[in-house]
């Protein structure tokens, strides 16, 4: 059993932005090596999220649509009580939940064993800093 670990570091330029990492993580197979497993992909930030879906404009801005919705952005501490700490990001958190921490994916002859149009995303829900991604890959 081998296991293999990498962080990436992404920027968003704004506040709320999705990010197809597939080919990342596909890279970080390859480099790994293993061709039996699982691999796992998680956000190492509270206020962001890695998620599966299809790689759609249209999907992707109904997703921002309707979090915004759920959770709009205040900065005021009366909507997210979270924001009377001094922060401004209590709708990032409420998004988070919403749309998941991490994904697995089984490894299968050394690919990403999807289904049909399923793609690895990386959401950001109060960008503007530096976050980082982990990739955890383990099998043989």
């Amino acid at each position: 059993m081998k296991s293999f670990r990498k962080t990436l570091t992404i920027t968003a330029p704004e506040r709320m932005a999705f990010f197809n990492i597939t080919p990342d993580v596909e890279d970080s197979l390859r480099e790994s090596g293993i061709q039996e497993g699982l691999c796992l992909v998680n956000a190492m930030h509270i206020t962001a999220s890695v998620f599966i879906n299809d790689d759609e404009a249209g999907l992707h801005e109904d997703y921002k649509r309707w979090l915004e919705w759920l959770a709009p952005f205040d900065a005021s501490p009366e909507r997210y009580h979270h924001n009377r700490t001094g922060e401004d990001n209590g709708d990032a958190h409420h998004k988070r939940q919403i749309m998941g921490r991490s994904v697995t994916v089984a490894i299968t002859e050394g690919k990403l064993d999807f289904g049909p149009w399923e793609q690895i995303f990386y959401g950001e829900f109060d960008g503007r800093r530096p976050k980082r991604l982990l990739i955890k890959i383990i099998g043989e």
